[in-house]
């Protein structure tokens, strides 16, 4: 009951995300629409404190994950690659993928999973605490996790000595506060910062290779086709053409046209589609809302419009 409850809550949220963009032209970016529509909850903190030799392996989930480490030498093993050793103020954005962190990669590995639903407060110390990890994640719905995911790489390492780190080293020492204080609201204010800690990681994504990756959110990056995602968001329910996306953002109609394709992995027009049907999804798993007043919720003159690019899109009517 309480899942279907936080569901209704996700989605009436959307409702009024999408009529307030209508209305006073105020919205989200498309970073913040994509996490809170198909976010399944608030995002989580976590904490490891080891010593001595220890191996944990996190199983592939639809979430997206920060891990940063405060203190010590730990190595990541992802599938198909070399071991990678991470050094104070390293961190990993984790998209689609399995991983075993450890202090040493050739320890076999238990189940880091287990391990933490065995602990409280989200914290789990192995032997010591020479060694420092803080987590968060933030799990995605159905929906739209392969939205979210398949725009990132499945994990990305930012080195602590990098300019753009430093807001995140910051926030880092601020959560191992709270954490260790243990002062009134300290697991909401975790929680809060676990949301900041993802956000910045995908912020130096963005700023970093996402210029060098296909995908929407490192399309962010781009001046251009990043305020045509961003116009895309702000009112899918629009009368979007290409012509007049390209002239908002100052282009021509072929190279916004080119530009955007490359730089998403899809045309203008598509990524729209996909979006309004992925919206529409959400809407649609409501109890109190027709299939045609989704339709025109999500920019569909009429419901045989709107169920044949549905049914394109995911493979089913919209009753279905």
């Amino acid at each position: 009951m309480r899942n279907k409850l936080g569901r209704a809550r996700r989605i009436n949220y959307i409702q009024d995300a999408m009529i307030l963009s209508r209305t006073s032209r105020i919205a989200l970016d498309p970073l913040s629409d994509a996490l809170i529509a198909f976010g399944t909850g608030p995002a989580q903190a976590t904490r490891l404190e080891a010593a001595g030799d220890w191996s944990l392996h996190f199983g592939s989930r639809d979430r997206l994950k920060f891990i940063g480490l405060v203190r010590g030498t730990c190595c990541l093993l992802f599938p198909n690659q070399e071991p990678a050793w991470l050094k104070e103020g390293d961190v990993l954005l984790i998209g689609r993928t399995d991983y075993v962190v450890a202090s040493d990669p050739h320890l076999k590995p238990a189940d880091g999973s287990e391990l933490y639903a065995q602990g409280e407060k989200d914290t789990l110390r192995l032997g010591g605490d020479d060694v420092l990890l803080i987590g968060s994640s933030v799990g995605l719905n159905d929906a739209g996790a392969g939205f979210v995911l398949d725009a990132l790489p499945p994990f990305y390492r930012i080195a602590g000595d990098r300019s753009e780190a430093g807001s995140i080293s910051r926030l880092l020492e601020i959560v191992d506060c709270e954490a260790r204080l243990e002062r009134p609201g300290s697991r909401l204010a975790a929680m809060r910062l676990a949301e900041l800690l993802l956000i910045e990681g995908v912020r130096v994504f963005i700023a970093g290779e996402g210029a060098l990756c296909v995908g929407w959110i490192g399309a962010l990056g781009d001046r251009q086709v990043g305020e045509a995602l961003t116009l895309i968001h702000a009112d899918p329910a629009g009368q979007w053409t290409v012509p007049r996306l390209a002239a908002e953002v100052g282009m021509s109609r072929s190279g916004f046209s080119e530009r955007f394709s490359r730089k998403v992995g899809r045309p203008p027009l598509d990524y729209l589609r996909r979006w309004r049907m992925l919206l529409a999804r959400q809407l649609l798993a409501r109890n109190d809302i027709s299939v045609e007043q989704v339709a025109r919720r999500v920019g569909y003159a009429s419901q045989s419009a709107f169920g044949f690019a549905y049914k394109r899109t995911f493979g089913s009517s919209p009753m279905q």
